[in-house]
């Protein structure tokens, strides 16, 4: 099985992460900007995704901790997480979008979970760490939007465990 990945980081990196990569036998192909490797299991980790500025604008709901609704238009192609901080919802992501906190917990509808398929098994490890779990949870940075979300609702749970004691509500950066 191979997994491509894009490199978005400084070419001595990327060139030294490639020759390191070779060495060890990972190393499928590589481009200027794409990494494939060998029998990597696929993870998805977007970490500030990057968005084709001329997507379809894409509308959907949160519905915010108040019982209160907001909603929002997003490029195709953008995290939930990501509409989230773009639209000053009410949501964390303490980790940055890298896969390793369970702050952007959000519930989808029954419909919308399954539309978006099954979480990955790092993704499950992490919500089984978020209060308020249900069946339909998922973390808002693996939550990509797109015309499965057009017009549907996705809820905040009741609370969150890593906002800062003096109720500091962070802004992306």
């Amino acid at each position: 099985k191979t997994v491509s990945a894009v490199t978005a980081v400084h070419p001595m990196i990327s060139a030294l992460c490639r020759a390191s990569l070779r060495q060890t036998g990972l190393l499928h192909s590589t481009t200027a900007k794409h990494v494939a490797f060998r029998g990597v299991q696929p993870l998805v980790r977007w970490h500030r995704s990057v968005v084709d500025e001329n997507a379809e604008q894409i509308s959907f709901h949160f519905k915010l901790r108040d019982g209160s609704r907001k909603t929002v238009s997003v490029p195709s192609g953008t995290t939930v997480l990501e509409a989230a901080h773009q639209n000053q919802v009410d949501l964390e992501g303490a980790c940055e979008a890298s896969l390793a906190c369970s702050t952007c917990h959000v519930i989808l509808t029954p419909d919308d979970y399954n539309k978006y398929g099954e979480p990955t098994e790092k993704e499950e490890d992490l919500l089984d760490l978020a209060p308020c779990l249900t069946p339909t949870s998922r973390l808002a940075c693996q939550v990509v939007v797109d015309e499965r979300l057009k017009d549907q609702e996705v809820s905040l749970p009741a609370m969150t465990l890593n906002f800062y004691v003096d109720g500091h509500v962070p802004t992306p950066h």
